[in-house]
């Protein structure tokens, strides 16, 4: 008798963590192809005002190699 509830109580486990599983694996393929819109990286320059990362840097004040000038 005793045997009997422990087995149907690891069957019932076994249908629950089965149920979740597959839940959550319906959950993760709806929301991996779920249609969403990109934005596609153009040639354009940038509008005015906008703000971005890659920007060229500043031309340096001297030549790589030429010594510093000293302020005195």
């Amino acid at each position: 008798m005793e045997q009997e509830s422990r087995d149907r109580r690891h069957i019932r486990a076994a249908l629950v963590a089965c149920a979740a599983l597959s839940i959550f694996i319906v959950t993760a393929f709806v929301i991996a192809t779920e249609p969403r819109g990109f934005r596609v990286a153009g040639g354009d320059p940038p509008m005015a005002g906008a703000s971005s990362l890659a920007r060229p840097h500043q031309p340096l004040d001297r030549a790589p190699g030429e010594p510093l000038e000293a302020p005195l």
